[in-house]
């Protein structure tokens, strides 16, 4: 009788992947901060549904039953937060998302005898065709152009500036690394939303002679400006 052929046994493959996240750094009183986020959603409903979250607590002191409650808070206004950081891992209870610690890491480097040349990452993307809606586009390395219109409902994400030449009417989000110096140019204003660095402006807050001109929005300080180009 043939002996048993053990089967081959698979190794599990495993690899690192990377996503752009949005980092909430709430503020005391909660309740306050809640109802900042509230009439945020108010004004762009679901723009953070599907977007990872980290919960950075550095700035306030809270309890372990008062974490979970604001995460909790949190999810039942559609925001799903991935990881927490900037508290002490003895206030997480095993139902809370995981501490993160380190921020953006950098992929692991194989020492080999000879490495060919490596170029640098593009500095700037170049999109020749009109951003649709749903669509979203994310370059967290430098500016994004678009030779075009970004429509209703699309958002362009940027580390750096965001050209637009043409009609800007979704959402265009500059400066997401902590660039306050980025800005964002379009031939047309009829924005739902603008961002730099954090700050942002949503369509009601845009001046009605800002629209459907061309303009410039950047920082001054912590406030936003937008400017004529012409």
């Amino acid at each position: 009788m043939d002996a048993a052929v053990e089967p081959t046994r698979q190794l599990v493959r495993l690899r690192g992947r990377s996503y752009l996240a949005f980092v909430f750094s709430p503020s005391v009183p909660i309740m306050d901060w809640l109802q900042d986020i509230d009439a945020t959603l108010a004004r762009s409903p679901g723009f953070f549904v599907g977007k990872p979250v980290v919960l950075d607590l550095s700035t306030v002191d809270l309890s372990g039953s008062a974490i979970s409650h604001l995460v909790m808070s949190l999810e039942k206004r559609g925001i799903r937060v991935l990881g927490i950081e900037g508290c002490e891992a003895v206030r997480l209870t095993a139902n809370l998302p995981p501490l993160l610690t380190g921020g953006r890491h950098a992929p692991i480097q194989q020492v080999e005898p000879e490495k060919p040349e490596v170029k640098p990452p593009p500095s700037s993307l170049l999109l020749d065709s009109p951003v649709r809606s749903g669509q979203s586009i994310v370059f967290p390395d430098g500016d994004v152009t678009v030779v075009g219109s970004v429509s209703s409902g699309a958002e362009i994400v940027a580390g750096g500036s965001i050209h637009v030449y043409g009609t800007l009417r979704g959402r265009a989000m500059a400066g997401v690394n902590g660039n306050a110096s980025a800005r964002i140019y379009c031939h047309r204003m009829e924005a739902e939303l603008l961002a730099i660095d954090g700050y942002y402006q949503t369509a009601e807050e845009i001046p009605d002679e800002m629209r459907t001109r061309p303009v410039q929005a950047l920082l001054d300080g912590n406030v936003m400006r937008i400017t004529p180009l012409s």
